[in-house]
């Protein structure tokens, strides 16, 4: 088989090297579009995340906002919730902190409710999971909306 840019010997060319085309990278490929049972499934799975922390939920708003209506709309609401617990978490520590130093008694029993936020979080995450999987859009009963 002969080289496809082999040059012939009399070519006036001979021993220069062919024009290089300049460098242009890859175009990123777009993720494809979600199946309906892929986006209640990534959902659900945004709501249920809530109950390790705020990171699921964002990484999934993020990594498929983009190829789900409903996954976009889900994680959104469970993200608004996660941070709103976790500004809940620093105000409890930071009240608990200013308290214990005057007292140490009711400085213990304001931080009991770090419990009562964390449950209602897990109960609140679980709600949002079963409805998300069903199909439905879930709202959280107090959340702040940091993302529109």
């Amino acid at each position: 088989m002969s080289d496809p840019n082999a040059q012939a010997p009399g070519d006036p060319n001979l021993g220069q090297q062919p024009p290089q085309q300049p460098y242009q990278p890859a175009a990123p490929a777009a993720g494809a579009p979600l199946t309906e049972a892929q986006d209640k499934q990534w959902a659900s799975f945004a709501h249920l995340g809530g109950i390790l922390s705020f990171l699921p939920s964002l990484i999934i708003y993020l990594v498929f906002k983009d190829r789900g209506r409903f996954t976009a709309t889900e994680a959104k609401e469970a993200l608004n919730f996660q941070i709103t617990l976790v500004i809940a978490y620093v105000v409890i520590w930071f009240v608990t902190g200013l308290v214990a130093m005057v007292t140490f008694g009711i400085g213990s029993l304001i931080g009991l409710l770090v419990w009562v936020v964390w449950i209602g979080g897990v109960i609140f995450s679980i709600l949002g999971f079963v409805q998300a999987k069903d199909g439905n859009h879930y709202r959280y009963p107090f959340s702040i909306r940091f993302i529109k």
